[in-house]
């Protein structure tokens, strides 16, 4: 029996020794089902699709109630997002601590209301009480469903060898918003304000939602974007590897093509992790057609969110990274370095922040 990691996600051998093989009945309309390194499942009605994610709503107090919520939202949506298809519906619960206040409540749901409606998004159903036992940042589940056409919907299956593999923003992104968010006077006095205010700055950058709709506006599939990916569990390195391996192919990643804001390189070091191991809500892997690259870079860049190539698809099995003419096989890190990162912050400087 495959033993659990320490904790985050389960990797892929569990998975695939332990869940896999146990999903339920078999449904003819389910077209993607669950898979490691694939966000979303897809289920089709004639010639329309949904594609529906689950995950924990987090909800952070400490990062103030208004973003804690904004980013609980985007959370749930970017996952949808990297299906191809528009978001739609929103199915949450919220399972809240008896400490919550009416006030706060209200907050987060009017947070919820305004980005549901921004994006289009009707919340059709969900349940929400109070009970003991439950606390803060993981407060309940929701599904979030994206739908459009059968013949939009993106996934690992369409890739193939010569698609360009493009990121936004760089990494760390999430690691860095974070830590800017949490310690903000611990970064003033050892990295200066520029740096933190730069820092602070990312954390409204946590979302690929403006990513993934800027660029499957050019096109899917043929058109532009074959799959795409949020680098969350062990930042940049994991996602690249999870969308690679669930196509069955190789890559090679070139490593001064990858963009790393002078915020994150700082922020990183300042913490001690790797910044290309990091999680990084905000960050959109995407695999795209050679001929469909610089106009998807264009449409991206158009929301003001910043698109990098940075790798190439091929044929092979491995994912080759090139680094000062050098070329080494790159593995999936398995363990994301910011957890240990953050609860050792969280105990050494909480109090500078008071």
């Amino acid at each position: 029996m495959p033993k659990l990691p320490p904790l985050g996600k389960i990797d892929a051998k569990f998975f695939n020794e332990v869940i896999y093989p146990r999903l339920g009945a078999k449904r003819n309309e389910v077209i993607v089902g669950p898979r490691h390194g694939v966000d979303v499942g897809i289920i089709e009605f004639g010639d329309e699709v949904l594609a529906m994610s689950a995950d924990p709503v987090f909800i952070v107090p400490e990062y103030g109630w208004e973003r804690a919520a904004w980013f609980a939202f985007h959370i749930l949506f970017s996952d949808a997002c990297t299906s191809g298809l528009k978001p739609a519906y929103l199915a949450i619960d919220l399972n809240l601590p008896p400490k919550i206040t009416e006030e706060q409540l209200q907050i987060i749901w009017q947070v919820f209301h305004n980005e549901a409606e921004k994006y289009g998004v009707a919340i059709v159903t969900g349940h929400t009480a109070r009970y003991g036992g439950c606390d803060f940042p993981m407060v309940g589940g929701a599904v979030a469903i994206a739908r459009g056409k059968k013949s939009e919907y993106v996934n690992p299956k369409f890739i193939e060898p010569g698609d360009k593999i493009l990121i936004t923003k760089g990494p760390a992104i999430e690691a860095t918003g974070i830590f800017a968010t949490m310690f903000p006077k611990y970064i003033s006095q050892r990295l200066g304000e520029d740096i933190t205010r730069k820092a602070e700055k990312l954390f409204y950058k946590m979302s690929i939602m403006d990513d993934a709709l800027a660029a499957i506006s050019v096109g899917t599939r043929d058109n532009g974007v074959s799959a795409m990916h949020d680098a969350t569990e062990c930042g940049l390195w994991g996602g690249i590897f999870e969308i690679v391996g669930a196509a069955n192919l190789g890559a090679k990643i070139y490593f001064d093509k990858i963009p790393v804001k002078p915020e994150v390189q700082a922020v990183c070091e300042l913490f001690e992790i790797d910044p290309y191991k990091s999680i990084s809500e905000g960050t959109l892997i995407a695999t795209v057609r050679p001929d469909k690259v610089n106009e998807i870079t264009e449409a991206i860049n158009s929301v003001g969110v910043d698109a990098a190539v940075i790798g190439e698809i091929n044929d092979g099995s491995d994912l080759i990274l090139e680094k000062n003419g050098a070329e080494t096989k790159l593995r999936h890190p398995g363990i994301d370095p910011f957890w240990a990162a953050f609860y050792g912050a969280l105990e050494n400087y909480s109090k500078i922040e008071k």
